[in-house]
């Protein structure tokens, strides 16, 4: 389990870095994390103290993870395949493309290195990652795997 409070730690430590929260919101997020399981930036958002944008902007401003508004974007039931839904659930992350061996997938946290290295293992591809918000995922899941689980 290290693995994944790292890399929470990292981008709470990203949205404090860039004032978009404070050490004190960070504590009552991961307090409720503890309790309830979850995504670090869902718990922000749940709050109040972030809006999804803000999480996607800030990654994608320190990281250089390309932004990818998923709600205009059709996606390939043969790609949507390639990832089980509760694996998708699970991390919110889609897949989006896939070219030759590279496998393209929009997260609400890109920094998951748990979730990249799990869908690697199971798709047997290298993963790209784009940033989308926590909501666009939510609802991409919804219509793509709706009559697959």
């Amino acid at each position: 389990m290290p693995l994944r409070k790292i890399i929470n730690k990292q981008l709470g430590e990203l949205l404090i870095e860039r004032g978009i929260i404070n050490e004190h919101q960070l504590e009552q997020a991961l307090t409720l994390q503890k309790e309830k399981g979850g995504l670090i930036g869902e718990f922000l958002v749940e709050l109040g103290f972030v809006k999804e944008e803000d999480i996607a902007q800030a990654l994608t401003a320190q990281y250089g993870f390309p932004y990818l508004p998923l709600s205009n974007y059709d996606i390939n039931p043969e790609i949507i395949n390639i990832v089980p839904g509760r694996v998708a659930q699970q991390y919110l992350l889609v897949p989006i493309d896939k070219i030759g061996n590279n496998l393209t997938l929009a997260m609400s946290n890109p920094l998951n290195i748990q979730a990249i290295e799990d869908v690697e293992l199971l798709s047997g591809c290298s993963v790209q990652t784009f940033v989308s918000t926590s909501s666009d995922i939510k609802r991409a899941i919804e219509k793509y795997y709706k009559d697959k689980e």
